[in-house]
């Protein structure tokens, strides 16, 4: 049976050629036939799909007929160069092999190519809300034959200041038209749009409110306040190999931060408002090829940035709000990827970064940051994965390997190994530890005896940390600071809980076992013989004494 709902048979076949077996979420809503034809308004996790779901819904807009030349059809506005580009070349392959032509009208671009490209008689007008609204009032574009309007990322522009703009635009297209607005959040702003411009459009969201995104890890380092750009070093390192793209909260911290990482040794480049196009299009290219491991950015001039592979995320300056917190993480963790979140807390913002994590509905492990002791050991198993995963030598190689052979022994290769490995790598730095503060101490105290739970699932079953303190929180109602250690073996997983909130934990648990029949907890009546290391504890070395 074909899985592709009212799309046209290549659309179709580039799907399956680029490896779809299935539609996301939103992918599925946004073609659903009740809403063909209607205006929506539509909210999507970042990552989950949305320009392929809006790709799909508006081809039924779309004349077949390419022989008559004819004003556009569709007409999409993204906030930023950076997004306009990346919906550009996802809707390239998903089109691909089609009649339908695209053009995009962006700022920064050349426009001489941008007016050619516009004779061509495009199905699909692609731009930025200043370049377009310049070739409207200059009579470059005709937008009276218009039957769709995308506008993407609509809460950003508006944030951007391009209402005005994006009024002026949607005043020189048909009133019938269809319009599709995406935004991360249903703001007072995007309702007051929506009410202006579009005609009982239908809400699509497929976002729980306050439900953390199951594929990314969130990481609460505390550091110091002059640790700050060791620690993010130190994380780096501990993390080799990984694509990462750190976050800054202005444009001096960008140059600041790209100068001491590059003066280090990492393969770094930036992004930010004061680069031209061209700078910006060659950083991009250089992390996506892998020339680069690591891009700092501003939030602004991260819109719209897709880094394929994205492993982690780091916020070197906190975000400001729950919607940049989750927009900034959302870079990685992306199409069922795994990726890690990492927050750089300088000791006075505790609290605040904890308002926002709650408000947010995201629950962060907090973490000490990698020591010199921890990337070592990290630098050992990577090494030993490097010749686990080693593949056969060609014929050249065996002569080489013969030849050394000869001349060295066993000690010796492998004492060459480590150092090549190790060569013009940072050298991690000895952070200045963390001091709690009385009333921190205080606290500390509370959790001193314990109980402890077994679960029957463990890493067989995929079951991961993150995950289960998210499930064991909502379940049992209760805070994470009364979750002790968790430890994940092949079959089973054992919680440690605060004796103190043992009645109100059960009385929750019974509450919901038939909402969460995978949440059996035993409880154990003896703590478990298990080995526990510094890693093993969920919450950093919190809970030190524990009692049976």
């Amino acid at each position: 049976m074909n899985p592709f709902i009212n799309i046209e048979e290549q659309i179709d076949a580039n799907l399956k050629l680029r490896g779809y077996t299935e539609l996301t979420s939103i992918q599925k809503a946004i073609i659903e036939k009740e809403i063909t034809g209607r205006d929506a308004i539509v909210s999507a996790q970042t990552g989950s799909g949305k320009t392929i779901a809006f790709g799909l819904s508006i081809v039924s807009n779309i004349p077949n007929n390419n022989k008559v030349k004819k004003p556009p059809s569709v007409l999409i506005i993204a906030p930023t160069r950076e997004l306009a580009l990346q919906v550009q070349n996802e809707l390239d392959w998903l089109y691909s092999k089609t009649s339908i032509c695209i053009v995009s009208c962006v700022g920064g671009m050349d426009m001489r190519t941008e007016k050619r490209n516009l004779k061509k008689f495009p199905d699909i007008i692609l731009g930025t809300p200043g370049r377009l609204k310049d070739y409207l009032e200059r009579e470059v574009i005709n937008l009276s034959k218009v039957k769709v309007v995308v506008l993407d990322e609509a809460d950003e522009m508006l944030n951007l200041g391009f209402r005005e703009e994006l009024e002026y635009i949607l005043s020189q297209t048909p009133k019938e038209r269809r319009t599709l607005l995406f935004s991360a959040t249903f703001s007072k702003q995007i309702e007051k749009l929506a009410s202006k411009f579009q005609n009982n459009a239908l809400r699509i969201s497929t976002v729980e409110k306050n439900k953390q995104h199951i594929d990314i890890e969130y990481h609460a380092i505390k550091v110091t306040s002059n640790n700050i750009e060791y620690a993010i070093m130190n994380t780096l390192r501990y993390y080799e190999g990984k694509k990462s793209l750190v976050f800054c909260g202005t444009r001096a911290n960008v140059n600041h931060l790209t100068s001491r990482l590059n003066n280090r040794g990492f393969l770094v480049v930036s992004i930010s408002g004061e680069l031209s196009q061209k700078e910006r299009l060659n950083a991009l290219r250089s992390i996506k090829n892998g020339h680069s491991k690591v891009c700092v950015a501003t939030d602004v001039a991260a819109r719209g940035i897709d880094l394929p592979n994205l492993d982690l995320v780091i916020h070197a300056d906190l975000p400001k709000t729950k919607e940049s917190l989750v927009h900034r993480s959302g870079r990685t963790g992306r199409a069922g990827n795994k990726g890690i979140s990492i927050l750089m807390v300088p000791q006075d913002k505790n609290k605040q970064l904890q308002r926002l994590l709650n408000n947010s509905g995201i629950i962060a492990e907090w973490r000490n940051p990698p020591n010199r002791d921890d990337i070592i050991k990290q630098d050992d198993f990577n090494i030993m994965q490097d010749l686990k995963n080693l593949d056969k030598p060609s014929e050249e190689e065996n002569i080489l390997v013969e030849k050394i052979l000869k001349k060295y022994n066993q000690k010796e290769l492998a004492t060459a190994l480590i150092r090549k490995f190790r060569e013009n790598k940072y050298t991690p730095d000895d952070l200045e530890p963390i001091k709690n503060s009385n009333k921190e101490k205080t606290k500390l105290l509370k959790f001193q005896k314990s109980v402890w739970f077994k679960l029957k699932l463990g890493s067989r079953q995929k079951i991961e940390k993150h995950y289960l303190l998210h499930k064991i929180t909502e379940v049992g109602k209760i805070n994470k600071k009364d979750i002790g250690i968790i430890k994940i073996e092949n079959e089973n997983s054992f919680i440690e809980i605060n004796f103190r909130i043992l009645d109100k934990f059960l009385s929750s648990l019974e509450n919901n076992n038939k909402s969460y029949p995978e949440l059996d907890l035993i409880l154990l009546k003896n703590k478990p013989n298990i080995s526990i290391q510094k890693k093993s504890t969920y919450l950093s070395n919190k809970f030190k004494k524990t009692k049976k």
